[in-house]
């Protein structure tokens, strides 16, 4: 629930007051001494989503801009005209959804000072470069917390819905400044964490597996990103605290950028291209979700007359970001799909040497070894470990299996075979 208090002017008390009653909303009159053409101040409680209807219809008896309006939470309201008033805005909307006023104060919030959101950045990048080489997820969650990126995105997509360019803008400046930031921070750090030698040498950063799982994105990382941006509509827009969704969204962005520079300052573009893929795949998901679940939930300009401009900008940049995410979804379709046939084509070679190898010999495990590529990896050695009983002679089965793991395959891999002796009790 919130309270909201008005100053209204003078000769337009009465008019006030009476749309008040007409709602059957409480409320206290102060007079107002100050000399400002201020005829009183106007206290009262609402439910959290009657506050926009009620603002407008002031606004309809003649309530302008120049208003001074406040509206703050309130914990405990005790009255029984604001049960029945609470029990009827439940039915008509729902009851968690804050003011389009309030919507648009706490998405400037959100978005903090250049300074401040600069520095937390940069820290948050050099932690997530430290986690990921560290191969520590308890580092990499760490930089996700105090990462602030969930406002820029907010701030943006609600200057969209309701005609605010200079919001817009700055949430799109504030996205675009701190991906590249959190990307150059994670660059110079890991550069000098290489140099310097503070980590064992490594020759190929993919062997780590907190990098390794930024590298070749898949749709599920899509998923990932469409559902913390809903996250992030539901709590901007009922009024709970964003922290725990801005640890989401961080989640989708931070480690990946950290990745892209731990791929420049490794010299691997593919590393830097595949985690790159995945920070433009999510930033982009994330505003398309946002802006889709804000145009849904009804957040319009305040005037009528700016609605159809409204309207024109959410669709085409709807489109926009819905184009680009196709575009980039090529890459991860082929992601996917190489995931796929890479779990396929061990799953054939598995069955077919298991099916080759006769008694007395056991196949006790077969490895596939794939091509070193960071993406779209091919079989290049399969390892088959087969069982012999104790004193039997090794059966000679490699140009065998070799013949068929290149069948399963459909390519040339080059096929060892190890026996062991297996005794059975």
């Amino acid at each position: 629930m919130r309270l909201v208090q008005i100053s209204v002017p003078e000769g337009k008390v009465e008019t006030v007051l009476g749309v008040l009653d007409e709602e059957s909303i409480d409320y206290v009159v102060s007079e107002e001494s100050s000399g400002r053409d201020i005829g009183a101040i106007v206290t009262f409680p609402l439910p959290t989503n009657a506050v926009e209807p009620v603002l407008e219809s002031l606004r309809d008896v003649g309530l302008n801009d120049d208003t001074y309006t406040v509206i703050t939470e309130a914990n405990t309201v005790l009255s029984s005209k604001f049960e029945s008033l609470e029990d009827r805005y439940a039915e008509e909307k729902d009851e968690d959804r804050i003011a389009r006023e309030e919507l648009t104060s706490k998405a400037e919030d959100l978005a903090p000072s250049l300074q401040t959101y600069a520095l937390m950045t940069v820290i948050s990048a050099v932690i997530a470069t430290a986690g990921l080489l560290l191969n520590s997820p308890a580092v990499v969650v760490g930089s996700m917390v105090i990462a602030p990126l969930i406002g820029p995105a907010m701030t943006a997509n609600v200057g969209t819905v309701v005609d605010d360019h200079e919001l817009f803008v700055r949430g799109v400046k504030l996205q675009a400044f701190g991906l590249l930031l959190a990307i150059a921070s994670a660059t110079v750090f890991a550069f000098l964490v290489r140099t310097a030698n503070v980590v064992p040498p490594i020759a190929d950063v993919t062997s780590v597996q907190q990098v390794r799982e930024r590298v070749a994105p898949d749709f599920l990382s899509l998923v990932v990103a469409l559902g913390a941006g809903a996250a992030g509509v539901l709590s901007l827009t009922s009024g709970v605290s964003t922290a725990l969704v801005g640890v989401m969204i961080a989640v989708a962005l931070i480690p990946p950028a950290a990745a892209v520079g731990i791929g420049i300052a490794w010299g691997q573009p593919l590393v830097s291209l595949g985690s790159g893929v995945l920070v433009l795949v999510n930033i982009l998901s994330i505003n398309l979700a946002v802006l889709v679940g804000l145009w849904y939930q009804g957040y319009r300009p305040e005037y009528w007359f700016r609605e159809s401009d409204a309207r024109a900008a959410t669709l085409k940049r709807i489109g926009v970001l819905a184009v680009s995410i196709l575009v980039l979804s090529a890459f991860l379709g082929g992601v996917t799909l190489d995931t796929y046939q890479r779990a396929t084509t061990e799953e054939a070679i598995q069955e077919r040497v298991e099916g080759a190898v006769e008694p007395p010999g056991q196949v006790i495990s077969v490895e596939v070894q794939h091509s070193n590529a960071v993406i779209f990896q091919e079989p290049r050695h399969v390892i088959v470990t087969v069982g012999i009983p104790p004193r039997a002679d090794p059966p000679g089965l490699a140009s065998q299996l070799d013949d068929v793991v290149d069948d399963a395959a459909g390519q040339d891999v080059e096929t060892s075979v190890r026996y062991i002796t297996v005794e059975r009790g």
